[in-house]
C-alpha cells in the first residue's frame, strides 16, 4: 500500500463504496488527494505522505478517545509507574500513576500520559426514552397567513406552542433557526446556515406590521424590511441584561459579530473578502473590529434578543404543559463560507462538501455545498465543536433532531473537481457526546436516519437511547406490496406520515410532487407516467391498511392520523400542513428557484390554527391511542 493510501485510510477515507443501485465505486487517486487536502494534508510525494503519517498519534500509545460510564473509572492501559494527569471539563484536575484511574463525572475530560493525549468521554450509557406522546410540526417561516404578512417570529412560535399544548401536544417542532445571511436575500434555506451556534435574526419579533401579501413569502422584500426594523428596535432598546450577557459570551461572540459587520461591507461570503480580512486573527481584522465597535454591538444585541425570545418561547411552551416544549432541528452542515467556518476554520474540511452518492433520484450524486466537520480536528479537540453546537440547541429545547445522523457513521464528501467518497467518522464518540449534552439538558435526541443506513448505526442509536425516524410513506414491505403495520414500527422512534422534504398527505395521494418534477423538467414524461401509476397502487395499499384503524373515508386526514396514532413509536409528529389539508410540500429536494422552497405560508396563523376543529379532532384521535 502506498503511503498516500495509508494516510488516507488512517484519516478515515474509505477505499470505495457500493451505491443504492448495487454499483461499486472505488475511491480514485484524484478523490483521495482532494479529500486529503480538505483535511489539511496535501502530500506532493510518497515521502511527504510518510512524514504526514508520522505526525499522527501512534497506534501503540494511548487511544485518541475512550468512552466511560459517567460516575465510573475509565479503563486505560497505562503501564505501572507511568504518570498521568486528568484535566476535567470543569477546570479541575487530578493526577496519579499507573492504570488505576478515578471515577469521573459526566463530561469530556483530557488525560495526558507518556507524551500522549486521550479524551475521556464520560457519558451515560443510554438516554431514557420519552413517554408515549405527540407533537405538532410547523414551518416557522410560514406561521403567518397572507392577511397578516411578514415572516413567522419567535413570539408567534410561543403562541403556537401554547395553542398546541391546549390540545395535549407534548412538543412543537420547527425548521432549523441557525444564523443565516442577512445581507443576501437569496440565502433563506434553513438547511444552509451561516452559523449553527448562533440564531437566525429573521425570526426576531420587532412589532413591525407588514402589509397583506400573497401565499408565498417574498424574501427580497422581507429580509431588508426585517433588517431595518431591527435597527429601529436597537436604537430604542433599554438593553436590560445585555451587558452581563455580552461579557459572559466573550471572544466567540465578538468574532461572530465581527464577521457580521464585515459582511455588511464586503459581502455575505468571506471567500470574496480582501485576503487579510479572511483571517479572523489578522491585524487588519482586529483593526476593523475596533473601528466598527458600534456595529459589533448591534450584531451582538441581535443574538441576545434572539436568544431571549427563543428562551421565552420554550418557557411558555413548558408552562403551558408541554412535556418537551420546542423540538429544534440541527442542520447537517454549515455553509463553507459563512460565519461558522470563518470563526472556526480548523474544525471544518476546506475544499470538499457534504453530499450523497448516486441513487435513483440523482444519478450523478449530490453536492449539498455544506462544509463537513474535519474528523481529525474533531478528535484532537475532544469533539469541542460538536459539543458546543449541540449544547447551544439544547439550551432552548427538550427535543432535538440531528439532521442526517448517518453522517455520524460515515459522511459522503465531494471534493472540488473530483467524484465523492465516504469518510469514516468516530460514531461511538459522537453518540457519546450527544448523550452527554442531552443528559445535561434533560432532553431527548432524534436522529434522522432515513435512506441507506450504514450497518450497525441503528443498533448503536438504540443502545444510546437516541430515537430514529419512522416515516409512513417509507414504511413498506416493498417485495410484498404492502405497508408495514404501525404496531410494527420501532419503539425508539418518532413517527410521522411525511417530512418537509416529502409530499403532504393530500399531495402524496395526488402525486403532486411527481407532477411538479415533470413540469420543471426534472422527471421525464415516461418516468412521471410510471411513477404516477406506482403512486396510485401505493395509495390503494395504504387505504387497505388504514381501513383497520378508522371508519373515516379513505382520503381523510383523520383516517391517516388514526393509523399513525397506532404506531408503536414513543412519539408521533403531526404536520400542520396535513391538519390543514395543504397540498404543496414545503421543499422539493433537488430544486432551487424552480419550486417555491421555504416560501409557502400556512393558511392559518397560530391562534386560528390552534382553534381549528381539525386540530381538535386530530388531538382526540391521538388521545384515544394513549398519547
Amino acid at each position: 500500500m502506498s503511503a498516500r493510501y495509508a494516510l488516507a485510510r488512517r484519516l478515515g477515507i474509505l477505499p470505495g463504496y457500493t451505491d443504492a443501485t448495487g454499483a461499486r465505486h472505488d475511491t480514485t487517486p484524484e478523490t483521495r488527494d482532494g479529500l486529503l487536502a480538505a483535511m489539511g494534508f496535501a502530500p506532493a510525494s510518497e515521502a511527504e505522505a510518510e512524514e504526514a503519517l508520522a505526525t499522527l498519534p501512534a497506534p501503540d500509545t494511548l487511544p485518541e478517545w475512550v468512552i466511560s460510564e459517567a460516575g465510573s473509572a475509565p479503563v486505560l492501559d497505562i503501564p505501572e509507574g507511568q504518570d498521568w494527569q486528568i484535566f476535567l471539563e470543569n477546570g479541575e484536575g487530578d493526577e496519579g500513576t499507573g492504570p488505576e484511574l478515578p471515577a469521573l463525572p459526566i463530561g469530556r475530560h483530557r488525560l495526558e500520559s507518556g507524551g500522549a493525549t486521550c479524551w475521556i468521554l464520560s457519558a451515560p450509557g443510554s438516554l431514557p426514552l420519552p413517554d408515549r406522546g405527540w407533537g405538532l410540526m410547523v414551518p416557522l417561516w410560514g406561521l403567518r397567513d397572507a392577511a397578516t404578512g411578514g415572516i413567522g417570529d419567535y413570539r408567534d412560535l410561543a403562541r403556537m406552542a401554547e395553542g398546541a399544548a391546549r390540545h395535549g401536544a407534548g412538543f412543537l417542532g420547527i425548521n432549523p433557526v441557525h444564523a443565516g445571511f442577512p445581507s443576501d436575500e437569496t440565502a433563506f434555506s434553513p438547511y444552509t446556515p451561516s452559523h449553527r451556534r448562533r440564531l437566525s435574526t429573521l425570526h426576531i419579533a420587532t412589532g413591525m406590521q407588514r402589509p397583506e401579501s400573497g401565499r408565498l413569502i417574498d424574501y427580497y422584500t422581507e429580509i431588508p424590511a426585517q433588517n431595518a426594523a431591527l435597527e429601529g428596535v436597537f436604537e430604542r432598546a433599554a438593553l436590560t441584561g445585555f451587558l452581563p450577557w455580552l461579557a459572559e459570551e466573550g471572544e466567540a461572540l465578538t468574532r461572530f459579530a465581527t464577521h457580521q459587520a464585515l459582511s455588511e461591507i464586503h459581502g455575505p461570503y468571506w471567500n470574496t473578502w480582501p485576503a487579510a480580512l479572511q483571517d479572523p486573527e489578522s491585524p487588519e481584522t482586529r483593526q476593523a473590529a475596533r473601528e466598527m465597535a458600534e456595529r459589533l454591538r448591534f450584531h451582538a444585541w441581535q443574538q441576545f434578543e434572539a436568544e431571549r425570545q427563543l428562551d421565552a418561547a420554550q418557557a411558555r411552551a413548558r408552562a403551558a404543559g408541554m412535556t418537551q416544549g420546542l423540538y429544534l432541528d440541527l442542520a447537517v452542515g454549515t455553509h463553507p463560507h459563512g460565519a461558522e467556518t470563518w470563526e472556526d476554520r480548523a474544525s471544518f474540511a476546506s475544499g470538499a462538501s457534504l453530499g450523497a452518492p448516486p441513487d435513483a433520484f440523482a444519478r450523478d450524486g449530490q453536492n449539498w455545498n455544506l462544509a463537513p466537520f474535519n474528523p481529525a480536528h474533531l478528535i484532537a479537540t475532544g469533539f469541542q465543536a460538536l459539543a458546543e453546537t449541540l449544547r447551544r440547541q439544547l439550551r432552548f429545547s427538550g427535543l432535538l433532531r440531528i439532521d442526517h445522523i448517518l453522517g455520524f457513521e460515515r459522511a459522503f464528501w465531494v471534493p472540488d473537481g473530483a467524484p465523492g467518497a465516504y469518510v469514516q467518522m468516530p460514531r461511538e464518540a459522537m453518540l457519546a457526546v450527544a448523550r452527554i449534552e442531552a443528559a445535561r439538558a434533560g432532553a431527548s435526541i432524534v436522529g434522522e436516519d432515513l435512506g441507506n443506513i450504514p450497518e450497525g448505526l441503528g443498533e448503536a442509536m438504540a443502545r444510546s437511547g437516541i430515537l430514529g425516524c419512522r416515516v409512513s410513506i417509507f414504511e413498506q414491505h416493498w417485495g410484498e406490496d404492502r405497508f408495514r403495520a404501525p404496531g410494527d414500527y420501532t419503539e425508539a422512534a418518532i413517527a410521522s406520515f411525511s417530512t418537509h422534504d416529502l409530499p403532504t398527505w393530500t399531495g402524496w395521494r395526488g402525486a403532486r410532487e411527481i407532477e411538479a418534477r415533470r413540469l420543471i423538467g426534472v422527471t421525464s414524461e415516461t418516468d412521471a407516467d410510471w411513477l404516477s401509476g406506482e403512486r396510485t397502487a401505493e395509495v390503494e395499499r395504504f387505504d387497505r391498511l388504514s381501513a383497520g384503524y378508522s371508519d373515516a373515508v379513505p382520503d381523510s386526514a383523520e383516517r391517516m392520523h388514526a393509523t399513525l396514532a397506532a404506531a408503536a413509536s414513543r412519539l408521533v409528529a403531526v404536520q400542520a400542513e396535513n391538519v390543514l389539508e395543504v397540498t404543496e410540500q414545503p421543499n422539493l429536494p433537488g430544486t432551487t428557484i424552480q419550486y417555491p422552497n421555504w416560501r409557502q405560508r400556512l393558511p392559518k396563523g397560530p391562534e386560528a390554527l390552534a382553534a381549528d376543529p381539525r386540530l381538535a379532532r386530530t388531538a382526540a384521535i391521538l388521545k384515544d391511542h394513549g398519547r
